[in-house]
């Protein structure tokens, strides 16, 4: 009897062990997932095309719901900030034409391109369109189901499914997700994946995720 519970807690013991050195590890593991984008090819094994159509657009969602895509995505008038996606400081509204209020531009601050601080890490973003959405393509605090729905209507998106896919493979401001300055996280991926993903969704039917 003692020797089974001598056993017993061995094996509790080892188990305990192997969670702390192996717990550091599963999250980097999963931190690098979700840093990265798999390609379309990696989709291919899915026979079903509707669920492999679902399947690609989930993998875009990675950069979708991304804060550096959301931020300037909100459902309010204000952008939000950082990875917290906290609201802009000092506080800042869309204004007419989504660039800011009279006085306030977007441009007042952020110039044509990121500038590191001079004193500290990090940068002020900035590219020669700097702007929010427009309120249709709020994206903040919505399902991945429901900015599929809306990336779909014309009405809310402005574009056609080809149109979309060019946004998303060529549009500069979409780039700079990915290029967003000392002290930002860039979104997952690069932009050529993200925008071969959003071929290959609309190739397999622009299924959306279900929610």
């Amino acid at each position: 009897m003692k020797r089974i519970l001598f056993y017993a807690v061995c094996a509790a013991l080892l188990a305990v062990a192997m969670a702390f050195a192996l717990g550091p590890a599963i999250a980097q593991s999963a931190s690098a997932e979700a840093k990265s984008l798999k390609s379309p090819a990696d989709f291919d094994s899915i026979n079903n095309l509707k669920e492999r159509s679902v399947a690609l657009f989930n993998e875009m969602g990675k950069v979708l719901k991304h804060p550096r895509c959301v931020n300037c995505h909100p459902r309010g008038d204000s952008p939000l900030q950082g990875m917290e996606q906290q609201v802009h400081q000092p506080l800042v509204v869309r204004g007419m034409g989504n660039i800011g209020a009279p006085g306030m531009r977007c441009m007042t601050c952020h110039g044509p391109e990121n500038v590191p601080y001079s004193t500290q890490e990090g940068s002020i973003p900035g590219h020669p369109k700097w702007h929010l959405a427009p309120p249709e393509q709020a994206w903040e605090g919505k399902s991945l189901a429901a900015i599929c729905q809306q990336l779909k209507d014309q009405d809310r998106s402005h574009k056609t499914l080809a149109e979309l896919q060019k946004h998303n493979a060529t549009d500069t401001l979409v780039g700079w997700g990915w290029h967003p300055g000392e002290g930002r996280q860039p979104a997952p991926g690069t932009q050529k994946i993200f925008g071969d993903l959003t071929q290959a969704w609309i190739d397999s039917g622009a299924h959306c995720p279900q929610g």
